[in-house]
């Protein structure tokens, strides 16, 4: 048997593990799917593996593959979408299970929300963004904690001070907002402008790092 024949019979195994045990309770469950992310990782069948971590703005999904955190779905955006998109823009085999780099961004995240790290570290995979639109994302990065930058600015400093509707689409659809801050940018006079998790996480963020200064 070839490897994709091999794979895709664990995957059927893995599948009838699965349907055996929808009765059980909820401890018993979860020691189950603990068991079968091991093996399905073990068998090399998860490409993208997430979580879901509790925030002051609610549960958030974190997702990663091996190269590292490559995505973050806030609450507003559902987390269904966000493991749809994750399945068609990456792979199909997504999966609840330990990385690395969920286990940093896990640790990482909470620092951020206690005001005791104001620089993300966690290795980030970028291939949710391309050309442009990585390039203003990469400018963002660098936006310092408790600053905050303009459109036109960002968009200047990723090398096209015109493009700034299309610096502003690319914000819009950061893959991870809060480490790739985002919400620091805003619009010319000062208003918000639009935000993935929306306008009040927006806001909640900002306010977070001014009262950490």
């Amino acid at each position: 048997m070839n490897a994709n024949g091999n794979q895709d019979a664990e995957l059927d195994r893995l599948e009838r593990s699965l349907r055996a045990s929808e009765e059980l309770d909820a401890a018993s469950w979860e020691l189950v799917r603990h068991n079968l992310a091991d093996r399905a990782d073990a068998a090399g069948l998860v490409d993208v593996a997430f979580e879901r971590h509790d925030t002051p703005l609610g549960t958030v999904l974190i997702g990663a593959t091996n190269e590292g955190l490559v995505r973050v779905g806030l609450p507003a955006e559902g987390e269904d979408a966000v493991l749809t998109e994750l399945a068609k823009r990456v792979s199909a085999r997504v999966l609840r299970a330990p990385r690395p780099a969920l286990t940093d961004a896990r640790h990482q995240l909470d620092e951020y929300f206690d005001r005791r790290r104001r620089e993300f570290e966690v290795e980030l995979d970028w291939r949710l963004t391309r050309g442009f639109r990585h390039a203003v994302l990469v400018a963002t990065a660098r936006i310092p904690y408790g600053a905050t930058a303009s459109y036109r600015e960002v968009a200047t400093e990723a090398g096209s001070p015109n493009a700034v509707r299309a610096a502003g689409t690319a914000l819009a659809n950061n893959p991870l907002p809060i480490v790739v801050p985002c919400h620091r940018v805003l619009r010319s006079g000062g208003e918000l402008g639009s935000y993935r998790g929306g306008a009040p996480a927006k806001a909640q963020l900002l306010e977070l790092e001014a009262a950490a200064r």
